[in-house]
């Protein structure tokens, strides 16, 4: 999947990689792409769950021992 910038939370425990994506996301345009690199296994729940409860579009996951590359879709507007 082509993102338009990716974010590295390698290392990151939960909530960190959400808390960074939303900080990112206040960087990002409306319908851009970002590509979340994380090696924490609970992204796997924390994402679809925080794009559910914001309105952003999650896109899907790749998952290759044990790293993850979630992708996700800005769709509302941050202040």
């Amino acid at each position: 999947m082509k993102a338009d910038r990716t974010l590295d939370c390698y290392g990151l425990l939960c909530p960190m990689p959400i808390i960074k994506t939303a900080q990112e996301f206040k960087k990002m345009k409306i319908g851009e792409v970002l590509e979340v690199l994380s090696t924490d296994e609970g992204i796997k729940s924390d994402m679809p769950a925080w794009c559910k409860a914001t309105g952003n579009e999650f896109l899907g996951l790749d998952e290759k021992e044990g790293e993850y590359k979630v992708y996700v879709r800005k769709k509302i507007h941050y202040e």
